[in-house]
Formats: structure tokens, sequence, C-alpha cells
């Protein structure tokens, strides 16, 4: 996952597996953190000295657009998992790997390629 897939629109965003959403989600929750650090001392900083309003804009911005699509990605994984998940360490996305690799293993168990050629071939 690379930050810059946030900014794919709602409709590639929801065909991302859940795994992938939290790990996007993650990163862009550190980029909006750090550029809203940052606009702080850039506004701070333009009190002290000149600052010109381009890049007080400029910061206000890139705070704004990882504020949103942090919320595009929550909506998201809101709407799977009946949650968004306050923080993303690794414990979590532990977890919902081993929960995938049971779900794999169940559906793999459930799956009898033998009984479906016998059933459509008899059917």
């Amino acid at each position: 996952m690379y930050l810059e897939q946030c900014g794919q629109p709602f409709s590639q965003l929801k065909w991302f597996y859940t795994y992938d959403l939290l790990v996007l989600l993650r990163l862009v929750r550190k980029e909006r953190s750090d550029t809203f650090n940052q606009k702080r001392l850039i506004k701070r900083g333009a009190q002290e000295a000149q600052m010109d309003q381009e890049t007080i804009s400029f910061a206000e911005e890139a705070d704004l657009y990882y504020t949103k699509r942090a919320m595009v990605l929550e909506g998201i994984l809101i709407d799977r998992m009946g949650y968004k998940p306050k923080t993303i360490n690794g414990k979590l996305l532990l977890s919902m790997g081993q929960k995938i690799k049971e779900y794999e293993k169940k559906a793999g168990e459930n799956y009898n390629i033998d009984t479906f050629k016998k059933s459509s071939i008899e059917g």
C-alpha cells in the first residue's frame, strides 16, 4: 500500500480488501497528523515572521485533503466492520490477518472439488 492510493475515487477504494484499507487508513492518519502539525508550526511562524499566504494555504489544503480521505476510508470500514478502528496498530493488523487465514482455511475445507464435479455431472 502506498499513500498515493488514498487519492483514488470511492468507486475504486470500495473494491480494496479490508486489510489493505486498514493499512491505507493508517498511512493517511499518520500523514494527516504530520500535515496538521506542520500547519500549526507554519501558522505560529507566520505570526513571528512574514510568511506568504501561499505557504499557509498549502499547509491548510494538505491537512484538509488528508482529513477528507481519512473520512472516506473510515466510512468504507464502518460499512464493512461495523465500526471505525480508533487506532490501527500491529496488533489489529495481525489479528485481522489471522482471521483472514482462518476464513480461507475454512472456505477451502468446505469447497471439495470432487463433490462439485459429481454434482455437476449427475445434475
